[in-house]
């Protein structure tokens, strides 16, 4: 045998999956749906077939000792993708609980097959296949009889010409004990995690035979429509060659305030992303401002990422006008309880959607507290995709974070992230003549000359003013200094 066979690829109808499952199902695939209760395996496993069921393809969905399926449908019925008119025509539910009541695999057995045969089903659901174990009470006689039944249950699913899924309530751990699990073509695994109040679903593909699946725990959220997975976003690989490629500056962009721009070496190189930092009330969302403008004013569009305002609390009249304008989309993202693939999912979409060049993140400190908490251990890993991936795209993009201001140290950057970023500008406070100051400075750029003057930052009603030159105090000293 010479020839290659290529696996169809069946479209799940799931947002996202077919990305991380490397591209879609393969038909008539022997399946392992896990997960532990509430983690939103039967509704996965509807989903898939709402989407797939159709008078050419049709399914059958099996319940053994799980929920009736009148109750089942009663709550099914609320999702979107749900379609009554496929429901006793495509798709028909099948209860097998009076016979696995009684133990009688045997009979189990016989009317999985007669109704495989009366129906000639594209797709087969069997949900709790957990149940058949659970089921499995007394002397050594039943439970072998039950192995036998698993036994001969795959056997005979692996040779209908359907795509197949079992359903159950399993632990990752049972992946080495089951041999079921050595006999099936994929292993998908549900999962949420409680933290607080908090709770994060993740999804795995721990096994999918023939694709290269994304490896990795990736988000998923379910909504009305049903769920949506999050496939964890890596940044692309290095192209191989001779050596390392280097990344030279596509020309430079304005920052919209002409002395920072001097001080960036002349504006900031097109495509890099830069970090504002600076205390509470620096006027950090006032660069961001400016920042957007600039780049209107040269007819390019912007998205501006909120995690901890408001539209209505960020949106100041200048602001306000250029949204009304079309030119750039405001993204509320104070939701709790995200993920970063969410996050960045939400803003690719948005930035795709105008063909934006310029990206604003404010915060970084509100957008790590939005972040479930399984997701806030991995914070500094996940800025990294972050930043490298919006790097990727093209676009230049500028994040505001929070620095305390401290008298006995002095910081660049939260969370040890100033490597992650390509420019750092900084604000600080000072103390002089009894008046409090802001001073702004450029910590870094990369593969670039740059100031390293601090200079006097004012916000007037014209709006921001930094001085051309040096700033010059009597008597300055750095908030906390000197105080008795």
């Amino acid at each position: 045998m010479t020839d290659k066979l290529d696996l169809t690829l069946l479209a799940t109808g799931v947002p996202g999956l077919d990305t991380i499952l490397g591209g879609g199902l393969p038909e008539l695939s022997f399946n392992i749906i896990g997960g532990a209760p509430g983690s939103g395996k039967t509704t996965f496993c509807q989903q898939i077939m709402f989407a797939l069921a159709s008078p050419s393809c049709k399914a059958l969905f099996f319940t053994a000792m799980g929920e009736p399926p009148v109750k089942m449908l009663r709550y099914q019925q609320q999702f979107e993708f749900f379609d009554f008119d496929k429901v006793g025509t495509a798709i028909n539910f099948i209860s097998l609980a009076p016979a696995v009541e009684t133990g009688n695999y045997d009979a189990v057995l016989t009317q999985i097959r007669e109704e495989v045969r009366a129906h000639s089903p594209s797709l087969v659901f069997i949900d709790s296949f957990r149940s058949f174990v659970q089921g499995a009470k007394g002397d050594q006689t039943q439970v072998a009889a039950l192995q036998l039944f698993v036994q001969q249950l795959v056997t005979h699913m692996t040779g209908w010409n359907a795509t197949t899924f079992l359903i159950g309530e399993y632990l990752a751990n049972e992946a080495d004990q089951n041999p079921i699990f050595t006999v099936a073509d994929g292993i998908i695994w549900l999962n949420q995690d409680v933290q607080r109040n908090a709770m994060a679903r993740k999804i795995q593909i721990i096994k999918m035979r023939g694709r290269r699946q994304r490896a990795g725990l990736h988000a998923f959220r379910m909504t009305n429509a049903g769920i949506e997975v999050f496939p964890r976003v890596l940044a692309a690989s290095e192209p191989t060659g001779s050596g390392l490629v280097s990344r030279a500056p596509a020309g430079r962009i304005s920052m919209g305030l002409p002395v920072l721009d001097e001080m960036l070496g002349g504006g900031l190189p097109a495509g890099y992303s830069v970090l504002v930092v600076g205390p509470s009330g620096s006027g950090k969302s006032m660069l961001a401002t400016a920042f957007v403008a600039e780049g209107v004013r040269q007819n390019e569009t912007a998205v501006i990422a909120l995690f901890e305002k408001t539209p209505s609390q960020m949106l100041n009249n200048q602001l306000d006008l250029l949204v009304q304008s079309g030119k750039v989309a405001v993204l509320n993202m104070r939701t709790l309880d995200l993920s970063v693939d969410e996050t960045l999912h939400e803003l690719e979409t948005m930035i795709d959607s105008i063909g934006a060049t310029r990206v604003v993140i404010d915060s970084l400190s509100g957008f790590e507290l939005a972040l479930s908490p399984e997701y806030r251990e991995d914070f500094r890993e996940s800025l990294y995709r972050m930043t490298t991936v919006l790097s990727e795209k093209g676009v230049s993009l500028l994040m505001a974070s929070e620095l305390e201001d401290r008298a006995n140290e002095l910081r660049f950057s939260p969370q040890g992230s100033a490597f992650l970023v390509d420019a750092i500008i900084m604000q600080r406070y000072v103390e002089s003549d009894a008046q409090l100051h802001t001073v702004i400075s450029v910590i870094k750029v990369r593969g670039s000359q740059h100031s390293r003057q601090l200079r006097e930052f004012r916000i007037t009603d014209a709006g921001i003013e930094i001085e051309a030159g040096p700033a010059r105090f009597r008597n300055m000293l750095r908030m906390g200094d000197g105080a008795s």
